[in-house]
């Protein structure tokens, strides 16, 4: 059984966000042994894919090494650059059979582009709490599947260094959810990218992402307003890697760009 590290929403190697890939299954396994291979991994996602009788459709699920997850954008970006890169080239538009509903995949010059369905949050009051967690007032809240905290500025992203068991414990209540927590600014003038963000996630086990696709189904709908415009180039600020998503804002759905570069190809010996 093959598996792939892939660096997703990367520049180069060694940046972006790892993700292993599973090559195509005939059958799900057990779900704790995903979880076990997946926490045997220890990157922020493994995915797993299924074979379907159609061509270029396969069933996907994603694990981090705490718990399954029911979307995640760079181990689907992770997953089409395999399908499409590593094995089968003719394969074109894939389909993804999810959690989240039917995801899609395509081709998009060097990079991938992917079809997301959007979260549009809501703005909510800045739970208390929120600007000790994270050192820093911020500016504005809203929630969608995670808790979203925008900041002044790109230097604030950049500098901070969060309470991680408050911001699950705050995250959690604000959202519903997991108790995760996106945050971002507009890029200073001058730049190429138009938001800086950031997203801390100790309710998935993951303390920081360095680039998370769902997280910018929740940021592109809002700065797509925020900003006056659909498309936006996102940097996700990870220390020492950093990811490049640019997102495109369609209503109901969200399109998602990047890159992805293969850095390991193994077999797993099971």
């Amino acid at each position: 059984m093959r598996q792939w590290t892939v660096d997703a929403f990367a520049s180069g190697p060694f940046k972006g966000n790892p993700a292993c890939v599973v090559e195509p299954l005939d059958a799900w396994p057990e779900t704790g042994w995903m979880q076990a291979l997946a926490a045997e991994n220890n990157q922020a996602e493994t995915a797993f894919l299924l074979k379907t009788p159609e061509a270029g459709r396969f069933g996907l699920r994603w694990f981090t090494p705490k718990l399954e997850v029911p979307l995640c954008g760079h181990a689907t970006l992770a997953s089409a650059h395999v399908l499409l890169r590593e094995i089968d080239p003719s394969l074109g538009e894939l389909g993804f059979d999810t959690r989240s509903g039917r995801l899609t995949a395509r081709p998009a010059g060097e990079r991938l582009e992917m079809d997301f369905p959007a979260d549009p949050p809501r703005r909510i009051e800045i739970p208390e709490g929120l600007g000790d967690a994270l050192g820093v007032a911020p500016a504005e809240a809203w929630a969608g599947a995670y808790l979203v905290a925008i900041l002044e500025s790109e230097a604030a992203v950049r500098a901070l260094t969060p309470d991680l068991a408050a911001v699950e414990k705050i995250g959690a209540e604000a959202s519903g959810g997991r108790g995760n927590l996106a945050v971002a600014a507009p890029a200073a003038p001058g730049g190429d990218v138009d938001v800086v963000s950031r997203f801390f996630a100790p309710g998935s086990g993951i303390a920081e992402d360095p680039a998370t696709g769902s997280a910018h189904c929740i940021l592109a709908p809002l700065f797509a307003a925020k900003l006056g415009r659909p498309t936006l180039r996102f940097h996700q600020a990870y220390p020492g890697r950093g990811g490049d998503i640019e997102a495109e804002a369609k209503g109901e759905r969200v399109l998602l760009r990047g890159q992805a570069v293969t850095v390991i190809e193994s077999r797993l010996r099971l």
